[in-house]
């Protein structure tokens, strides 16, 4: 089982809204929180949301780099990835191969793909 993820972001004010508004609709609540970061636990595993320093923003992040390429969570259901897909385009989220959602993972694979504010894809898949 899966402990906790850390992940450094640009400007934690931004994401803290972000990820705060995604993880309480998946019921994750505020487990920690400090003036450089803060995470959301649901059950045994938590999130940590941590500000990079000054020194590392420049480069930036992509998933094709050598690293992580995406976070996936499992929605309840797949009214509930059709619910969160349209609070995203209301939200001005974009939302990932729009072209083909809500079936870019292939045939049988219901999900949401859109991008955290520092460009981390995110995946929520239906059961």
């Amino acid at each position: 089982m899966l402990h906790h993820i850390e992940i450094y972001v640009s400007d934690l004010e931004r994401s803290t809204e972000f990820w705060g508004w995604f993880l309480s609709k998946l019921n994750y609540k505020i487990y920690q929180k400090w003036d450089k970061g803060i995470s959301w636990r649901l059950k045994d595993t938590y999130l940590v949301f941590v500000q990079a320093e000054a020194d590392y923003l420049e480069a930036g992040y992509h998933r094709k780099r050598i690293g992580l390429n995406h976070l996936a969570f499992q929605a309840g259901s797949k009214e509930q990835v059709d619910e969160l897909s349209e609070e995203m385009k209301e939200k001005g989220i974009t939302i990932l191969y729009s072209e083909t959602h809500p079936h870019a993972g292939g045939v049988g694979h219901y999900a949401l793909y859109f991008e955290d504010p520092d460009r981390i894809k995110v995946e929520l898949v239906a059961p």
